[in-house]
């Protein structure tokens, strides 16, 4: 360790104290820069700041043999950081405030390089647009575009939020504070974070007023970081996304890839392994053969970096997706599109139940929505306001990737109501769940007529899977999967001002409804 120089600073920042550690070889000169910004660093209370910079220099040695200066930061108001975190309402001036600070330094050779994950990436795109001495990033299991962390088609993708949210609230104060999935039946919902927090948060109920993405809110309000939407339309230099097909995030950067500039994406690379909100490792409940990315794809953000410098070829193959084909032949790599439509009829006849707001029905994995990946199924028809249908078998082995797309013919009794659907694979073991959606009626009309029938549609996230020959799909609808989604309460009204719900009679008309997955024929 002796050829490297580590210290650390505090620097100032708009009243608070930012504890940052710099590493750099032990020799006069210049270097590139890497940056990790962090709020999950609680255990760094426990320790002395020198233990602190004994400890990252013992993690990140291959980054300073490789020739970097490695910085990393506590964010504001967690561990070392004084200050008070109030989720994503500061990284902007503190990210900006630690550039120019690097700017300044001897060391600085007008290049810097971002990596992280989840919240250490979206500091990331709180700097955005970036200047000109970002040379490369690997943005790892976070989307840029802040209404997708919080809302889907109007409702409220609370399993992602609420319980972070809570955690993450000024978090070195210790305040008292209630993580009960409970409180999320709190109507109306506005009143949420109160009864959590014991205080108003401001950060969070102003996104809660705004569902609508179209809404002026997201383009210009401070809370909804507008500056970081457009990060792939401006990015200039070449970027490694890396989510897993369960993240939380991974039809948002989805997104983001086909927003990059034509040039951008052929120097890029996408990898996707079949996991959920985790940068490499695996889940427990299906341990997919070779699919852990620190095993197949080594040191990825150091030599990802390297190929940026032109110092080696580039880890994965640019401009192409490479992802795990779940359940069929592993890592692929290709435009991670299918263009062969296979369409399923939902049955014959219709079906009806009772949607109450007040007793919501739950399902297993938050899937690409929520946190918590996914899971084996409980039993089908679980309960009454749960309508579970299958496909038929499928003849042979079939690779289904893409977005599925469904149709459901509903009606209700009330103004207005929602329906949920979640799609899986029947296999020997039991039912995986693949992926999900929800929507409500008036997404679709500004004047339905009670009990007349209307088409909901849904999109659902990319995702790759093979079916084998004699297995089947299994579509679960209903109109609530609590606690992933904010309840509907069957009233046209605000969703987080609605304090008045009604039971509704939902029906689905299976004979004129349908799902629709793509696959692609192989040579």
């Amino acid at each position: 360790m002796e050829n490297f120089h580590c210290y650390y600073e505090y620097i100032k920042a708009d009243g608070a104290k930012l504890f940052t550690v710099i590493c750099a070889p032990n020799k006069v000169g210049k270097f590139p820069v890497t940056i990790y910004r962090t709020p999950y660093c609680d255990y760094e209370k426990d320790v002395s700041d020198e233990q602190s910079v004994e400890n990252w220099l013992k993690d990140h040695q291959g980054r300073l043999k490789a020739g970097y200066v490695s910085i990393y930061q506590n964010c504001r108001g967690t561990g070392k950081s004084t200050g008070d975190c109030i989720p994503y309402v500061n990284e902007r001036k503190d990210g900006l405030l630690l550039l120019d600070w690097i700017r300044k330094q001897p060391f600085y050779n007008g290049e810097i390089y971002l990596s992280g994950g989840s919240y250490c990436c979206t500091v990331n795109y709180s700097c955005a647009p970036f200047a000109d001495d970002i040379k490369g990033a690997v943005f790892q299991i976070q989307d840029c575009n802040f209404h997708r962390h919080y809302f889907l088609n109007g409702f409220l993708q609370m399993g992602g939020r609420y319980n972070w949210y809570v955690d993450m609230y000024k978090k070195n104060l210790n305040i008292k504070k209630s993580f009960s999935s409970d409180l999320l039946k709190t109507l109306p919902l506005k009143d949420v974070m109160n009864k959590a927090l014991g205080e108003e948060s401001d950060s969070f109920n102003s996104k809660l007023m705004h569902p609508d993405i179209n809404d002026e809110y997201w383009q210009t309000h401070p809370y909804a970081r507008p500056y970081s939407t457009d990060v792939p339309k401006t990015t200039k230099f070449p970027v490694l996304f890396m989510t897993g097909m369960y993240d939380f995030y991974v039809g948002g950067m989805l997104s983001m890839w086909e927003e990059l500039s034509e040039e951008v994406r052929s120097k890029s690379a996408f990898i996707i392994h079949p996991y959920a909100h985790r940068i490499a490792g695996k889940d427990t409940f299906y341990d997919f053969p070779d699919s852990d990315v620190n095993e197949v794809f080594p040191d990825v953000v150091g030599k990802w970096f390297a190929y940026v410098r032109g110092l080696s070829k580039a880890p994965v193959e640019t401009g192409k997706i490479t992802y795990y084909n779940m359940f069929g032949d592993g890592w692929r790599t290709d435009d991670f599109k299918a263009e062969t439509p296979i369409t399923f009829t939902l049955g014959n006849g219709e079906r009806s139940y009772d949607y109450d707001p007040l007793s919501p029905a739950s399902f297993k994995g938050g899937l690409s929505h929520n946190f918590g990946g996914t899971d084996w199924q409980d039993k089908p028809n679980q309960r009454d306001d749960i309508i579970t249908v299958y496909t038929d078998k499928f003849k042979e082995d079939t690779f289904i990737k893409g977005k599925m797309k469904a149709k459901l013919k509903v009606k209700s009794n009330c103004d207005d109501t929602c329906f949920y659907m979640r799609i899986s694979l029947c296999k020997a073991e039991g039912d995986w769940g693949l992926r999900d959606d929800i929507t409500k009626i008036s997404n679709f009309t500004d004047h339905y007529k009670k009990n007349s029938e209307i088409t909901v549609d849904f999109t659902f996230d990319p995702i790759a899977f093979t079916v084998k020959k004699g297995e089947k799909l299994r579509i679960d609808i209903s109109s609530s999967c609590f606690p992933n989604f904010s309840l509907h309460t069957n009233q046209k009204a605000h969703y987080a001002l609605a304090d008045n719900p009604v039971i509704a009679h939902n029906t689905v008309i299976l004979s004129d409804s349908e799902l629709t997955v793509f696959t692609k024929r192989e040579n």
